[in-house]
Parts: C-alpha cells; sequence; structure tokens
C-alpha cells in the first residue's frame, strides 16, 4: 500500500508540474489585468493604457486596465498580491510603491519581497512648484522663507506614502527645511488649494502642473534631475542653485514576486519590445516621463537600491507615525 501511495503521489506531483508548464507555454491564453492604484486620468493611468493597448496586440489577448484607487496605493497593491500569481493580474506601480510597508505597519503582504519587477518604463524628475503669490523667485530664496517660517510652509501630494509625499519630504530633509505636508485624496484639489494659497508648493513631475507653468499660474523653482528642462518652460536645476537635491519617480509594470519565471520572462519581453514604438516613446515624454528599458532583475536591485537611498528619511517618517 506504501508503494501504491508513493506511486501516487508522484504521479501527481509530476501531473502537477505538466500543468505548471503547459500553462507557461500557453500563455496568455486569456485576459490580463493592469491594476492602476490610483484614478482615472492620472499620469500612472494614462502609461497603464497606453501600455495595455499595445500589449493586447502584441500578446494576442486583450490587456485592460482597472482603476483600484485609495490608501496612497495600498488597495490596488492588496489587489494583485492577493491575486493568483499566474501573470493574468498586474500592477502598474510608482516609487511610491515600494514604502508602503514603511509607512503601514502590518500589512497582510510584503510591497517588496512579495513583488517582482518585471519592467521599468520611465522616470520623471520632482519639479518644485509654487503660486507667483508667495513671493519667491528661484529655489534659494524659497528655502530661506521656509527656514525663517518652520511649520509653517504647507506642501501638499497625493496622499501618505505617494511619490509626491516623498519627494517633498525628501527635499525637506536635504535643506533642512520643517515643512508640513498635507495630504489630498484628490490630486486635483492640490493644484485648486496651489492657487488659492492654501498651501505654498508642491512636489510633483511636470506634467501635472505643465499647462499652469506656461501660462504663468504657478512657478517651476527648480527640476531634481542633473539637467534642466527647456520644454515647454525653462526649469533650472536643483544643483545648479546650490541645493542637493536630486529626484526621480519610477514608473513601472510589477507582478507577484511567485509569478513562474518564464512567464514573468515573456511579459517582460513583451513590455521590453512594445517600448521601443517610437509614437509611444512620444506620448510617455508627453508626460514629461522619460522611457527607461529595465527588465526583471535588473528592475528589482533598482528599486533596493532607491529604498536604500531613501532610508534615513523613510525611518523619519516612520518615526512620526
Amino acid at each position: 500500500m506504501r508503494v501504491i501511495a508513493l506511486l501516487a503521489a508522484l504521479l501527481a506531483g509530476w501531473m502537477g508540474l505538466a500543468t505548471q508548464a503547459r500553462a507557461e507555454d500557453q500563455y496568455p491564453s486569456r485576459v490580463i489585468t493592469i491594476v492602476a492604484p490610483i484614478t482615472a486620468g492620472t499620469t500612472i493611468d494614462i502609461l497603464a493604457r497606453l501600455y495595455a493597448d499595445r500589449l493586447s496586440v502584441k500578446l494576442g489577448q486583450q490587456v485592460v486596465v482597472l482603476n483600484r484607487p485609495g490608501a496612497g496605493g495600498l488597495i490596488g497593491a492588496q489587489a494583485v498580491a492577493t491575486a493568483p500569481a499566474d501573470g493574468y493580474t498586474l500592477l502598474f506601480a510608482n516609487s511610491g510603491h515600494a514604502i508602503l510597508g514603511t509607512l503601514n505597519k502590518n500589512l497582510p503582504f510584503d510591497p517588496v519581497r512579495d513583488f517582482s519587477g518585471v519592467a521599468l518604463v520611465g522616470e520623471a524628475p520632482t519639479v518644485v512648484t509654487v503660486a507667483p503669490s508667495l513671493g519667491v523667485s528661484n529655489l534659494k530664496e524659497f528655502v530661506a522663507l521656509a527656514k525663517s517660517k518652520p511649520g509653517e510652509v504647507n506642501y501638499g501630494s497625493a496622499g501618505i506614502g505617494t511619490a509626491t509625499h516623498l519627494a517633498g519630504a525628501y527635499f525637506a530633509l536635504k535643506t533642512g527645511t520643517d515643512m508640513v505636508h498635507v495630504p489630498y485624496t484628490v490630486s486635483a484639489t492640490i493644484i485648486a488649494d496651489l492657487l488659492g494659497g492654501r498651501i505654498q508648493a508642491s512636489f510633483v513631475p511636470v506634467a501635472f502642473v505643465q499647462q499652469l507653468l506656461a501660462d504663468g499660474r504657478l512657478r517651476a523653482l527648480a527640476v531634481s534631475s542633473k539637467e534642466p528642462v527647456t520644454e515647454p518652460v525653462a526649469i533650472p536645476t536643483a544643483l545648479s542653485q546650490g541645493v542637493d537635491y536630486t529626484n526621480a519617480t519610477w514608473y513601472g509594470i510589477l507582478a507577484s514576486a511567485k509569478t513562474p519565471k518564464p512567464i514573468l520572462k515573456k511579459l517582460s519581453e513583451a513590455i521590453s519590445e512594445v517600448g521601443k514604438d517610437a509614437e509611444l516613446q512620444a506620448k510617455i515624454r508627453a508626460q514629461a516621463i522619460e522611457p527607461r528599458d529595465m527588465p526583471l532583475e535588473k528592475f528589482d536591485q533598482s528599486i533596493l537600491a532607491d529604498m536604500a537611498r531613501l532610508d534615513p528619511l523613510l525611518k523619519a517618517i516612520a518615526e512620526k507615525r
């Protein structure tokens, strides 16, 4: 009987492996869902839909975008973390995703270990933005103002733990200023309050404020990249103004870490291939994001390196919670 039981177990194991191999070979055989953990019309949502359209053609199966906003990306991330690890539920995330665990204790999943970076698709530097009514014309004046009024200068973000929160907190850390973080649930309200003087600054990708900068309703004091912005408005770097502030928001596609490697590889190669399309790259740049091509393990390594850079900041934020 023991021999029969052993043979049955071996047969079941072999059949399981054969079924998994067949599923990997046939992938994808049905609809793929990309979860966007933010509201429709925002940068992540726009990028997710651009890639979904092209991946549908490349993979021969429909790829759809599902918006699951809330809790600074936590709701969308959890939806992917708890879905079957079969490559049919993906997450389109940005820098805010990796630090969800630092800012939210007792999560039922680990934002780093439970996810695999399928492909980095772009990076966007941060623009330090204020309303002209604030009365500062360059970054040094803004830093001086913030230092002269500790706890009185407010900056808005898309929520606790989001990339815009980190960008502002990192700026405060690097400049030794004490600014107040004001989290929002609706990104458009940040602009309304900035224009209305209820907050004094924002630290966002240029696409978020591009038109308002062009028509003069908002003022860009600096960009956090090593090169200045020249179009559609000229924005000097923070480094050129004597402020050591370099920061970028990454955008990429993630999957459950338990997803079979052959499926991750197929997805990564497909994303890389469609990302070479000139029209897609132009649309990404229209969002003030520079296209990037970084697959699988290198993307995971990049995420870990970014977390190491932000470690002092993350510890400081965690202590205040």
